[in-house]
């Protein structure tokens, strides 16, 4: 089993956001694009037993670590890892189907893909249903602004190893959810000066 420091101090933090949107009265089915080594997806099925969770990662190793911890877990409401890869198609999401989705989970993904983030958000407001949530956690610029100096530096040294990495405007985020039928919520400052993003899908007719 993988162990990411970050995800352990995290991973609660990040659960008490998502709890504000799930009624535990009611099954629902989760997604998490990015699962890295599995302990975010254990421990929000431990805190959210309504909700069968749906592991993916690209990364053989990291669908290892993910199996090794539902094992030993022994958590019953998540499902074996998807290879999904979101620079392809949303169509090739592992044959998920339209509208599967009440929620979606992407941790510390977006400043560290190439992939081309407007298809990674048409495929959220595809998989999403009506009223749906996104959430996305992480360290964002605000209006092209990068706050504190760590966050600078961490940008420069996304940069330095990848240039199409590094940290993600929010603006530039809600422009991109609003094209595809999600509008951004709510934006909760969280510990590490990151945030939660809330996006939810709304109605074709909602402007």
């Amino acid at each position: 089993m993988l162990v990411s420091p970050m995800a352990e101090r995290n991973k609660e933090l990040i659960l008490e956001v998502l709890a504000d949107y799930v009624d535990d009265t009611s099954s629902a089915f989760g997604l998490e694009l990015g699962s890295g080594t599995g302990q975010h997806i254990v421990h929000f099925a431990r805190g959210l037993p309504s909700v069968t969770w749906q592991p993916s990662e690209i990364s053989p190793v990291s669908q290892q670590s993910i199996r090794a911890y539902i094992r030993a877990t022994k958590v019953t409401n998540v499902q074996e890892p998807l290879t999904i890869d979101v620079s392809q198609p949303w169509s090739q999401w592992a044959g998920l189907a339209q509208g599967c989705c009440d929620f979606i989970v992407i941790i510390n993904l977006l400043h560290m893909t190439e992939s081309d983030l407007e298809g990674m958000f048409k495929g959220i407001g595809q998989l999403l249903k009506t009223g749906g949530i996104c959430l996305v956690y992480g360290p964002f610029a605000m209006n092209g602004i990068i706050l504190p100096e760590c966050n600078v530096q961490l940008d420069e040294t996304l940069q330095a190893r990848n240039p199409e990495w590094g940290l993600r405007d929010v603006e530039e985020l809600r422009q991109l959810a609003n094209t595809n039928a999600l509008w951004l919520e709510r934006m909760v400052a969280m510990p590490e000066y990151t945030h939660c993003l809330i996006f939810r899908r709304r109605q074709l007719s909602e402007r």
